[in-house]
């Protein structure tokens, strides 16, 4: 079955452990697009995050961010699809954490809110690129809808926050862990996986037509979608049990690797 569109996750999958794009698989995904597949990102991600490594690879395509909260096109800015949590459950998510003293941040329109510019927030900085806004106890008010909130922590405490708040909420929102320290919370109908089936029926693509590359918790729904999930060689042990197929590392160009073998043989 012919692979008509690739939904690439970010964070260490397509990006190296220096936050970069490796030349390889930027010519892997040339060739792909050039070949007529659509190739899109999939991220955890604010839209303005991943819109710079969109231009990098010259995309011209919705891309899913926010764990499929938000689907935005990159050059009209059209957005496509967006679920933010709903207010009331985000003040009852963020009462819970100042509860907890759990660090939480969120996000409105595209611009990403802290208490205060601490080492949590400065680590989140460098690492996106964004700004965060230092609001401080406004935070805990949630004026508008937040397209998603994200606590942080050490790995231990983040999987105990993870069993809190899907006890607590359950079916009412969508929680994940993505990197080991990243604890996402999004609208309950908010998942790449969702994301992912909604662009392939926009652009008329099949499931089994479609190529989906990720390693965390919050790829684990489109890797189960995919008709072609593919599992980074650093994935969790849980993303690798639902993928069909296993790459390399995403240090050892693992994307490429994929590319190469099963879209552009």
């Amino acid at each position: 079955m012919t692979i008509k569109l690739i939904a690439i996750d970010l964070d260490d999958t397509l990006l190296d452990s220096k936050l970069a794009v490796s030349p390889r698989a930027c010519e892997a995904i040339r060739k792909a697009v050039a070949r007529g597949v659509t190739v899109t990102i999939a991220t955890g991600r604010m839209y303005c995050s991943a819109l710079v490594y969109a231009k990098q690879l010259k995309l011209d395509v919705p891309l899913i961010t926010y764990n499929g909260a938000l689907i935005k096109s990159c050059l009209s800015g059209e957005t496509l699809l967006h679920q933010p949590v709903e207010r009331e459950l985000a003040l009852e998510v963020l009462d819970l954490c100042r509860e907890h003293n759990w660090y939480i941040q969120t996000y409105m329109n595209d611009k990403l809110y802290v208490k205060e510019l601490d080492e949590h927030a400065a680590y989140y900085m460098r690492f996106s690129g964004a700004p965060a806004n230092a609001i401080g106890d406004r935070l805990y008010i949630a004026e508008q809808p937040p397209t998603k909130m994200l606590a942080m922590s050490t790995a231990e405490d983040v999987k105990a926050a993870y069993d809190i708040v899907k006890t607590r909420f359950d079916n009412k929102l969508t929680v994940a862990i993505s990197k080991p320290t990243f604890l996402e919370i999004t609208h309950p109908l908010a998942n790449k996986g969702r994301a992912l089936a909604f662009l392939a029926d926009k652009l008329h693509i099949r499931q089994e037509e479609v190529m989906a590359l990720g390693d965390g918790g919050n790829d684990l729904d489109m890797i189960k979608y995919a008709g072609w999930g593919v599992a980074m060689g650093n994935a969790s042990d849980a993303v690798k049990a639902a993928a069909r197929l296993e790459t390399l590392s995403n240090d050892a160009d693992g994307v490429a690797e994929a590319i190469e073998k099963y879209v552009l043989k």
